[in-house]
């Protein structure tokens, strides 16, 4: 008779997103997700497999939970324009809030120290990147479409910009105590947008 689970695999993978998420891959060891997430060493291999098989299932959660937020909030009806705005703006009031700053965006963290030289999480990092890109470029043709964006802009060189400015932010974010730094940044990328 096979053994049950003592513990939430969902729970489980949550705590490991959070730490992973505060200390990186290279600084969480096996033996403090053991402690972290109160389950045993033989527990998390059966479950998750190896400490990057878990990291790369924690990345895909993290990724998870924040797509669906930029979808919403960039492809709603309307304007388009203030929408996109709106998303610039809270990621820079996101690394520059006291709070979030420390942590820093989960994908953008994983590029910075796995994206060199981890293939695996390099193309987990590209992907994420792909689809606030493409959120990003609809957006910004449908802005175009309905006059909020000039003629002769390029969206999708726009978008690019876009998507380099948030991660940019997110990494000046993390390690500036200046919150003027990522706010004044994101109002002069904005200001390209008129």
């Amino acid at each position: 008779m096979a053994r049950t689970k003592e513990f939430d695999p969902d729970a489980a993978l949550q705590s490991a997103l959070e730490l992973f998420w505060r200390r990186g891959y290279e600084a969480t060891s096996v033996a403090d997700l053991v402690e972290h997430l109160g389950i045993g060493r033989a527990s998390i291999y059966a479950t998750f497999g190896s400490k990057h098989e878990l990291y790369l299932k924690a990345l895909d959660r993290y990724a998870e939970s924040v797509d669906p937020r930029l979808f919403a909030d960039l492809s709603g009806p309307g304007p388009a324009l203030p929408a996109v705005r709106t998303v610039v703006r809270r990621f820079a009031a996101e690394a520059a809030s006291p709070q979030e700053r420390l942590n820093g965006c989960f994908v953008t963290n994983t590029a910075a120290e796995l994206g060199a030289h981890d293939s695996v999480a390099a193309r987990r990092v590209e992907s994420s990147w792909d689809r606030l890109e493409t959120l990003l470029l609809a957006a910004l043709v449908r802005a175009q479409a309905q006059g909020e964006l000039p003629p002769e802009r390029d969206p999708r060189a726009l978008a690019r910009m876009l998507l380099v400015l948030l991660q940019g932010v997110r990494v000046v974010g993390k390690a500036s105590a200046d919150p003027a730094r990522v706010r004044d940044a994101a109002e002069q990328a904005l200001s390209l947008l008129d």
